[in-house]
């Protein structure tokens, strides 16, 4: 029976690429583990990328202010990435925010790339970015550093996530940047292994219901009857969305509402 993930799925990064700084705010919890990571990336001519600026914390802001980033880019739109955006750009007297129309921008020989990755929320988004030859993906909440995410229904959907996790997996044995937690050595690998834990919690799911659970509280209760009770609300938000995806399948099952 597979358990509740709390470690990294795969061997985390021994060392960041030079090129890549992480600026971890202090916001530690259930739902942000280590903190809110923001990632400072440094273009070969000097100028800074950011990458979700947090939450809006004054000393967080002001340490990312000292990297003085001329482009800043979100992956999603949770208040523990986002909230601090107006009070940076405050702080930095005005600065340019990536259009999510964008797809690809060249800045200073740092390539960046915009990868739709939905399913976590509806709006998520990695970045691919190279420098030199060394690439890595940063993956907002789409895959973290520790534990597995949460596909936040009914703003989240599962089965465009699992065709997120498809995508990255395509990226193969490059380092992946997420959200919260440590770095991680191959996002082809994480990707994967997300995979495998979602087909084995959809499994899970399946039978809690072919046993006669018709709520999606009665799912947690006999799949995630391990996991701390103060994650049940998420955890329920993920049967939410396994529910729903299995429903849409040609083979579906049905269940009420609570």
């Amino acid at each position: 029976m597979v358990g509740h993930v709390t470690t990294p799925v795969i061997p985390p990064l021994v060392a960041l690429p030079g090129w890549v700084t992480l600026v971890r705010a202090d916001n530690p919890g259930p739902m942000t583990l280590d903190g809110t990571n923001s990632w400072i990336l440094t273009a070969p001519g000097g100028r800074t990328v950011l990458v979700d600026p947090g939450p809006a914390d004054e000393e967080h802001l002001a340490r990312l202010a000292e990297h003085r980033p001329s482009l800043i880019l979100v992956t999603h739109g949770h208040p523990d990435h986002v909230d601090g955006l107006p009070g940076l750009v405050e702080l930095l007297g005005g600065v340019e925010v990536w259009d999510r129309v964008e797809e690809r921008r060249v800045l200073d020989g740092l390539d960046l790339q915009l990868l739709a990755t939905p399913g976590h929320t509806a709006d998520s988004v990695s970045f691919r970015a190279e420098v030199d030859g060394g690439r890595v993906v940063l993956s907002g909440d789409t895959i973290l550093g520790r534990g597995t995410t949460v596909v936040a229904y009914p703003d989240g959907h599962l089965g465009d996530y699992l065709v997120s996790l498809k995508r990255l997996e395509g990226f193969g044995g490059i380092p992946v940047l997420p959200g919260h937690g440590p770095a991680l050595a191959d996002c082809g690998a994480a990707a994967r292994a997300y995979l495998d834990h979602r087909e084995a919690r959809l499994e899970q799911v399946r039978q809690a219901v072919a046993d006669g659970a018709t709520t999606a509280r009665g799912v947690v209760e006999r799949v995630y009857a391990e996991v701390d009770r103060a994650l049940w609300p998420a955890a329920e938000a993920s049967v939410r969305a396994q529910l729903a995806y299995l429903e849409s399948l040609p083979q579906n099952v049905r269940w009420d509402t609570p």
